[in-house]
């Protein structure tokens, strides 16, 4: 098996404990480990004090299960659920699953690169749809529609999206849902930033809600702000597939930390309180970015995201956006993300606004610009 470097993990695993200032953050602004037991009911303290290290059960802790699906998938439960240790874990084995030697995935780009990597290992053939600044980075379904074959398994999506910011409207996601049944394809929904951000038309349903051949992914890392606690899932009403995703389960993680599940449960249970808070830190920090944007407009340009904590900004100098990252990092800690991280041929940089101190890596982008 032959597999392509991740151009992301390895970029930011080259600056992301070195860099002071992470202007690219993809994640919310995280909880200490004390806060989060401060949250819980007796119930979960008592699971929680009396927890043992042990392996626990591979589709997740059952109570889990139960909640992600009344948190987040009101009209499914716990048996369309299946756990995974992070996102990308869910990613791996369900497009693995899913994809078979001369097979055509549709995928829409940029992208985060296992989105697209992962079906080439079983031999599929990847047919891209460039989401299109000019068009707001809004999917196409018509460019969508033209690009399907008689050998189109699956189509991949991402919103609200990394790196743009963009969000799917419940029409465009209702009329990619048709198109998907008219020729009985699968729906890879990655859905990791919903909930977080202030869409101007509200949120689109779970895709796993409305389609019985969608799958929906989400995890604890992005909108919730808990990376480490390594804990996703894949939500979808066909049970025959969700058996045999964790099938492959059994070959990557096996089974969810122990102690993460528990925490997951906790912050579940304590969503509203916390999305408002990530959400306050957004908003606020989005502000900071309007004004920044107005005042160097003559060097940057951007779509104004709706969803999630990441943008993707226009860089109008007269250096390549490599070397402006380059600078900025050796000259100020402040790290970017430039576009060729997402195979994207352009000037432009992934920004992130969802950790509290944001504003103090942008002012020391402003001194690096002055």
């Amino acid at each position: 098996m032959s597999i392509n470097i991740f151009k992301l993990e390895e970029y930011l695993s080259k600056y992301e404990f070195s860099a002071p200032y992470l202007l690219c953050c993809s994640d919310a602004e995280s909880f200490s480990m004390q806060e989060i037991i401060d949250m819980a009911e007796p119930n979960e303290k008592a699971l929680w004090d009396n927890l043992r290290l042990s392996y626990t059960e591979a589709t997740g802790l059952p109570t889990l299960r139960e909640q992600i699906a009344k948190s987040l998938y009101p009209t499914l439960d716990a048996s369309n659920i299946l756990c995974f240790a992070g996102a990308e874990d869910g990613i791996f084995c369900a497009l693995h699953t899913i994809a078979e030697p001369g097979d055509n995935f549709i995928v829409l780009t940029p992208c985060y690169q296992s989105l697209s990597e992962i079906p080439k290992l079983k031999g599929a053939e990847i047919t891209e749809i460039a989401l299109l600044e000019e068009n707001d980075w809004r999917i196409d379904v018509g460019e969508i529609k033209k690009a399907i074959k008689p050998n189109t398994k699956c189509i991949t999506i991402n919103f609200p999206h990394n790196p743009t910011g963009q969000v799917i409207s419940q029409q465009e996601l209702n009329d990619l849902i048709t198109l998907c049944a008219a020729h009985d394809l699968w729906l890879f929904s990655d859905e990791v930033y919903r909930l977080l951000g202030a869409p101007h038309e509200g949120w689109a349903q779970p895709a796993a809600e409305i389609y019985t051949k969608a799958l929906s992914l989400g995890v604890m890392s992005k909108a919730f702000g808990m990376a480490g606690l390594r804990v996703g899932w894949i939500a979808c009403q066909n049970k025959e597939l969700l058996k045999k995703i964790e099938y492959m389960k059994h070959y990557t993680s096996i089974c969810n930390s122990a102690p993460s599940e528990v925490i997951s449960l906790i912050v579940l249970k304590n969503k509203d309180y916390i999305l408002s808070r990530n959400n306050q830190i957004v908003t606020e920090n989005l502000k900071l970015l309007d004004a920044f944007m107005e005042e160097h407009q003559n060097l940057f340009d951007w779509v104004r995201p709706q969803g999630g904590c990441v943008g993707f900004v226009k860089y109008k100098g007269h250096d390549h956006i490599e070397n402006f990252c380059e600078r900025l990092v050796k000259e100020k800690g402040v790290l970017l993300m430039p576009a060729s991280i997402y195979d994207h041929k352009s000037n432009h940089f992934r920004v992130g606004f969802g950790r509290k101190n944001m504003p103090q890596a942008l002012d020391r982008l402003k001194e690096f610009l002055s």
